[in-house]
């Protein structure tokens, strides 16, 4: 039976950990009954705290249909809060899946450079958990990941993990102390050094839309075309099945034709705040 998407199925916080001062992953768990159906990289679901109302988040974990679910969510306003303020055993309602995925098809035989900027790299963890079980389909794979200080980086342990299975990860910050022996510098740095083949490339990109431009126009100076450079886009999503119109990115909506579109099609849109 397929969950009516307007109305949130019941599931309890199995377990919970910090990431960073105010991030947090919470791992999902159906509260008796069925759960939804299983989400691809890429997609996001609806969570929502009850009494405070519900918001848009990508799935960076799990993802079966009936399983666990992941979602890494940084407190930013009153109901990412009080989802960020959930305990272990406490419940929240799930609606989705909603959204297109990331085409890992599409990159088979190919090389991919994933392109993250801080909590961007949640929305394409699974994509990369996905690309490290395959590794084989792929040629070179590279993570770029760029955050503001080294202490707001995500996933410390799994950013090594990926190395070990043959990704090459590249991490730049924008300012930090003394002690910090990497990379200082925008991540847009990290691109000239990765190693892709521009004609047989695929990249992914999530981060601040500011990030994406730049990243979008170095990629394309290394001649990657822009039907094989996709990013995710989640600005103003409310409703996630495009009746209030909230996301709405000129002709299009974000929730139901994204979030993931390919920045030949979006075009100049990517650009233009509020529109």
């Amino acid at each position: 039976m397929v969950a009516d998407p307007m109305l949130p199925l019941p599931y309890v916080v199995a377990d919970k950990r910090q990431n960073l001062a105010d991030t947090w992953t919470l791992e999902l768990e159906p509260a008796g009954g069925d759960g939804a159906e299983a989400f691809g990289p890429g997609q996001f679901s609806m969570l929502y705290a009850f009494g405070a109302g519900e918001v848009p988040i990508s799935v960076s974990g799990g993802g079966e249909a009936g399983g666990r679910l992941g979602h890494t969510v940084r407190a930013v306003g009153p109901t990412t809060s009080a989802v960020c303020s959930l305990e272990p055993g406490q419940q929240l309602g799930v609606r989705g899946p909603f959204g297109n995925t990331w085409p890992l098809e599409v990159a088979e035989g190919g090389d991919v450079v994933v392109v993250a900027g801080g909590i961007g790299l949640a929305p394409l963890r699974l994509a990369i958990k996905r690309l490290t079980e395959r590794r084989d389909s792929y040629r070179e794979v590279s993570v770029l990941y760029g955050a503001r200080s080294p202490d707001e980086l995500l996933y410390g342990d799994e950013l090594r993990a990926w190395r070990e299975a043959g990704i090459s990860v590249a991490i730049s910050v924008d300012s930090a102390p003394s002690s910090w022996d990497g990379r200082v510098g925008l991540v847009t740095t990290l691109i000239p050094d990765a190693a892709f083949e521009a004609a047989r490339t695929t990249a992914f990109m999530c981060g601040p839309e500011v990030m994406m431009r730049f990243v979008s126009q170095a990629l394309q100076d290394r001649g990657v075309p822009t039907d094989r450079i996709h990013v995710s886009l989640e600005r103003n999503m409310k409703c996630a099945v495009g009746h209030c119109g909230h996301c709405q990115l000129g002709h299009r909506f974000v929730c139901k034709d994204g979030p993931v579109f390919p920045v030949g099609r979006i075009g100049t849109l990517l650009g233009v705040r509020e529109l």
